[in-house]
């Protein structure tokens, strides 16, 4: 009777949670973040439990093929829901119905070849093989993918972990004691429908709490970032250099604020959608020449930054050179314009800074390098007076002509 009483609250708990699942995937529009497989999820297992309250006892019949059927598909669409909340568009209906008509198939051998008691064996082996592969994609996301839900994912790993177990040890209670391990009424399977009813209170809102955890975390990165070319804006770059600073190993930044010579000229010629492609093509000429680990915004107008992290001067130095090079020598191809844009850039380079507070100063720092570098010519990297000894003012060599029109 009390096994009974909690198969029901499982059938309760499991189509509710479905229902919850599908208005959120409904909520969510164009990205689910697989919500809406979750809601299939539910619905697969709380229908296996209403067609086992049905049934009554294992008996050989459709509604027991069927029962089985879901029963085994719903990890599998757990599974299918958690690779699309991480962004793996994987097919679903087409592995779904591969599975059904499978698993369809092979009840029907094994139940003719080798009696009840060995399908009953192989729905709860086969069990415990899914949430063993899913337990192992979440460890492996934790090391991978999902490193920054680190506590939710062992979270994860342990519950599954113990569906994993029990689906084991109820396998290997069919073979010693047959159909008898299954009575409703039995201590094990008492133990295995607490530990279910149990899972289905706790994981479906763990799992609403993973989508509000990521959708919060996008928020924030999209408050943080330029949205013409996706680089940190000033409160990334700020939030960003309190992290660096905070760890122990933190070594004194460079800061190079970088200007693209005469951009005034290019949105009078050329109109502002050609500036704005010109902003994007520096953006990703950033992305390309810095070091990983640096960081690399814009704040404002023409006007980016790199923050070099854990390097010297020398480092910084060469690349300060190497980013100034690539955006002379790299041609910007536009539509509308009959020759390729070519720009120059003047760098700013502040002295070694070593906290977040410091980032003001060394911003003004860089700046006023800047505008030496723009009054001596353009086209070059101005350090610091300070620097001017072991690191001089480099400036490029300006020697090759091209149009008029293409040169800004």
């Amino acid at each position: 009777m009390v096994a009974t009483i909690l198969v029901g609250m499982l059938c309760a708990h499991l189509l509710c949670f479905s229902v919850m699942f599908w208005l959120v995937s409904r909520r969510l529009h164009g990205k689910k973040m697989g919500m809406d497989i979750f809601a299939i999820g539910n619905l697969l297992l709380g229908f296996a439990y209403v067609l086992q309250l049905a049934e009554g006892a294992p008996a050989w019949s459709l509604m027991s093929v069927v029962n089985h059927t879901f029963t085994l598909a719903s990890p599998v669409a757990y599974w299918l829901g958690a690779m699309r909340f991480f962004g793996h568009h994987v097919p679903v209906w087409r592995a779904m119905l591969a599975v059904a008509a499978t698993y369809s198939a092979a009840q029907v051998l094994v139940q003719w070849g080798l009696g009840p008691v060995a399908r009953h064996a192989m729905l709860s082996g086969m069990s415990a093989l899914l949430f063993l592969a899913m337990v192992i994609t979440v460890v492996y996301g934790v090391r991978t993918f999902a490193k920054d839900l680190y506590a939710e994912m062992v979270f994860f790993a342990a519950l599954i972990g113990g569906i994993c177990v029990l689906n084991a040890l109820k396998f290997v209670k069919l073979l010693d004691d047959g159909l008898d391990a299954l009575q409703m009424d039995g201590s094990f399977q008492l133990v295995f429908y607490i530990y279910m009813s149990s899972l289905a209170t706790v994981l479906p809102p763990s799992i609403i709490w993973l989508v509000l955890r990521r959708l919060t975390d996008e928020l924030r990165n999209t408050a943080a970032r330029d949205p013409l070319t996706q680089l940190l804006n000033r409160r990334g770059l700020t939030e960003a250099l309190q992290l660096y600073f905070n760890s122990r190993k933190a070594e004194p930044a460079h800061l190079l604020l970088v200007d693209v010579d005469h951009f005034k000229r290019i949105n009078d010629t050329h109109g502002h959608q050609i500036g704005d492609t010109v902003l994007r093509h520096m953006a990703e000429v950033l992305r390309c020449a810095v070091r990983r680990g640096d960081l690399a915004g814009r704040i404002g107008g023409e006007e980016f930054l790199v923050i070099c992290l854990d390097s010297d001067v020398h480092g910084v130095r060469h690349l300060a050179e190497r980013l100034r090079a690539a955006i002379e020598n790299q041609a910007i191809h536009t539509a509308g314009t009959a020759h390729p844009l070519h720009c120059t850039v003047t760098i700013g380079v502040s002295n070694p800074f070593a906290g977040a507070h410091a980032f003001e100063d060394a911003m003004r720092e860089a700046d006023a390098g800047l505008y030496r570098g723009k009054a001596a010519g353009r086209n070059r990297i101005e350090w610091p007076p300070s620097a001017h000894e072991n690191h001089p003012t480099q400036s490029a060599s300006t020697s090759t002509t091209r149009p008029i029109d293409t040169v800004v």
